[in-house]
């Protein structure tokens, strides 16, 4: 969440100032117009927030004051003051709290030069047990969640190369190179990202713009696996597992696993979107242990400057992009399809006759039993389906040929793409200074009172710290 002074900035990015103005004044008043009110003026209590946070808990177990703050108010519209969020917590979970007290991290060294350095991909699976894979990008400098995908895949090269063409393609830029596990399923990427490369710079011939993360962990898509298990996970974990412990779901009976695919999938990667927004737009807490920026991921990522970084960008040619999605993808591969098409139009006519009831987390279970109902008492029903072959689902997609590895930097921990993999260079590093010299306020009289070293002082205007009295300028 930002302030308000901090949101009419951002505003002021994107408006034609000289022709529109808006200041904190102004936006106060179209706030308040749209019925946005900030901490104080709601006015919540742990009286007010019990029942929302029942409901959030349910789903959401492991969940502490910073991260239930988040979840109020991006699924609830409710702002909170954290003082009260604590006092709920102390009141209500005490044994939760004593157990993140208690809980300690493992910290791994990674650095990146710059925003869109490099893009870092991985699979998870821990679903797999239900059917399910996932699979997630990462965009290691800004911390921000490029996309995580569930499906009924996550091995397929040609499926896990769509998630990140439609990634550049959305935002029209693609990074300096990519960065995986040698997985035969990461082959896709490493041959697309570098044919776009070279596409983009001829002089990449013969070397592979893509990082395999052989000797060390690929850290930062770790950390957010990590991050899911504990934040989104066991809530909905337990749902999925309730299913199958009482018998409803078993992912050997075809047409059990093509329902649940059809009802479960969708809703569930709308629930993994709002998670990864909601998490791109929340300031990180504050780790001394951590160098790069602090803030919310996506306004690190769209305006790198305003931190003070660089951003590395490569601008895409659409041309590019339809010459390697024709060469690595094609659209009829049934991996692309949720369920077989004939299957697919006729549990549509059965969940229409259903009135077409909104899937959640109350109703999910309840959906998938009756249209499976439906199926068992159907007069006609679809051709016989086959699930997708497991020789199709992981088949391979050759190295291109004769290309050398990125080399070796020489700092162990930087897997980027800058400078040809070897980091930043003395012209990277002046405009890094010059981004520090234009931070720095003028000061009259400042030696006066400050010691100054020769690195001058810095003020930094952004800050993920929340006041503990919840009394912020946000909403």
């Amino acid at each position: 969440r930002q302030t308000d002074r901090q949101i009419v900035l951002e505003l002021q990015k994107h408006i034609d100032t000289s022709h529109y103005g808006i200041g904190r004044t102004k936006f106060l008043e179209i706030r308040q117009a749209m019925g946005l009110h900030r901490t104080r003026q709601q006015a919540h209590t742990v009286e007010s927030i019990r029942n929302a946070m029942i409901e959030l808990h349910a789903i959401y177990p492991n969940a502490g004051a910073r991260e239930m703050a988040s979840l109020l108010f991006h699924e609830k519209d409710m702002s909170v003051a954290r003082s009260v969020l604590v006092s709920y917590f102390a009141r209500f979970e005490p044994g939760l709290v004593r157990e993140r007290k208690a809980r300690r991290l493992r910290r791994r060294r990674f650095w990146a030069a710059g925003v869109n350095d490099l893009f870092a991909v991985d699979q998870h699976n821990k679903w797999l047990k239900f059917g399910l894979g996932l699979h997630t990008g990462i965009e290691p400098f800004s911390g921000r969640i490029m996309w995580i995908r569930v499906w009924h895949s996550n091995r397929n090269p040609q499926l896990i190369l769509s998630y990140y063409l439609d990634t550049i393609e959305e935002l029209g830029h693609m990074p300096m190179v990519t960065q995986s596990d040698p997985g035969s399923e990461n082959f896709g990427i490493a041959n697309a990202h570098t044919m776009l490369r070279q596409w983009h710079d001829p002089d990449l011939h013969g070397t592979l713009q893509h990082r395999w993360m052989r000797n060390k962990k690929n850290v930062m898509p770790e950390i957010t696996w990590s991050q899911l298990r504990r934040r989104f996970t066991p809530g909905f974990e337990s749902l999925l597992d309730h299913g199958v412990n009482t018998g409803w779901y078993n992912t050997n009976n075809t047409v059990q696993v093509l329902v649940f695919r059809w009802v479960f999938i969708p809703w569930l990667q709308q629930e993994l979107n709002a998670y990864r927004d909601r998490i791109n737009n929340s300031a990180k807490r504050r780790d001394r242990n951590k160098i790069l920026p602090h803030g919310v991921p996506n306004l690190i990522y769209e305006a790198a400057e305003d931190f003070g970084a660089l951003d590395f960008k490569i601008k895409l040619e659409r041309e590019a992009l339809g010459h390697v999605r024709s060469a690595y993808i094609k659209p009829s591969h049934q991996v692309f399809d949720l369920v077989p098409q004939a299957f697919g139009e006729y549990i549509a006519q059965l969940y229409d006759q259903l009135g077409r009831p909104a899937v959640t987390r109350q109703s999910a279970w309840d959906i998938y039993l009756q249209l499976l109902d439906l199926l068992q008492h159907a007069d006609e029903l679809p051709p016989q389906i086959e699930l997708l072959d497991s020789s199709e689902d992981e088949e391979v997609v050759p190295l291109l040929d004769n290309y050398k590895d990125l080399p070796p930097s020489n700092d162990a921990y930087y897997m980027g793409g800058v400078n040809g993999g070897l980091g930043m260079d003395t012209e990277h590093h002046r405009q890094l200074d010059s981004f520090e010299r234009d931070d720095e306020p003028e000061l009259t009289g400042v030696e006066e009172v400050f010691e100054l070293d020769d690195a001058g002082l810095v003020v930094s205007e952004f800050s993920d710290c929340e006041d503990d009295d919840g009394s912020a300028d946000e909403w």
